[in-house]
């Protein structure tokens, strides 16, 4: 029993370090790479559907993404889309080839990212705790319904609250990283 709510907790604080790194991802830097268009939508005859799956995505150099749709009335719809989108950039249609190109972050724009950054890692903290008190809430039900003993009980939280620990900790170099990424010029 001790183990499964060790497990399912591990699993769950997992899952957060997960949700931020692709919410980090999404946090573009002056470089342009094609998971920034991951999560933008465009209505694909009337399904919302991600783009690399209505195009090919690629790289065509340091700061332009080149975005060629599959079906070419789709190039304007995508324009739209990624114009749309909260990611702040200006697309352009050259025939079927929808280019995307990358702003230069001013000082000012780096210092909001990094606000984002700092915003994004405190609620990934606040849902690993969340997990822990979960975890502790059930060890206590596991004590009262006398299913464990005290003594393994204790122990039980002590290790939830090393996993605990340790996932913050992977959050803050996680944060240091995307920092340091952001600031680089």
């Amino acid at each position: 029993m001790i183990a499964d709510v060790k497990k399912t907790t591990e699993q769950k604080m997992g899952k957060t370090l997960e949700t931020l790194k692709n919410d980090l991802g999404k946090i573009r830097t002056g470089r342009a790479h094609t998971g920034i268009l991951d999560h933008v939508m465009v209505d694909y005859y009337g399904t919302p559907t991600p783009i690399p799956q209505v195009a090919n995505v690629t790289l065509i150099d340091a700061r332009n993404i080149g975005v060629t749709p599959w079906d070419k009335k789709m190039a304007s719809v995508i324009e739209k889309a990624i114009r749309d989108s909260d990611l702040g950039l200006n697309p352009a249609t050259q025939g079927e080839l929808v280019r995307v190109p990358m702003p230069a972050l001013t000082e000012e724009r780096r210092k909001d990212l990094i606000k984002v950054v700092r915003t994004e890692g405190e609620n990934a903290r606040v849902a690993v705790r969340n997990v822990r008190r979960d975890a502790n809430n059930q060890l206590k039900d596991l004590l009262k319904q006398k299913k464990v003993a005290e003594d393994e009980e204790r122990r039980a939280q002590d290790d939830v609250q090393k996993l605990t620990d340790r996932h913050i900790a992977e959050i803050d170099k996680m944060l240091q990283t995307k920092e340091a990424e952001l600031m680089a010029v």
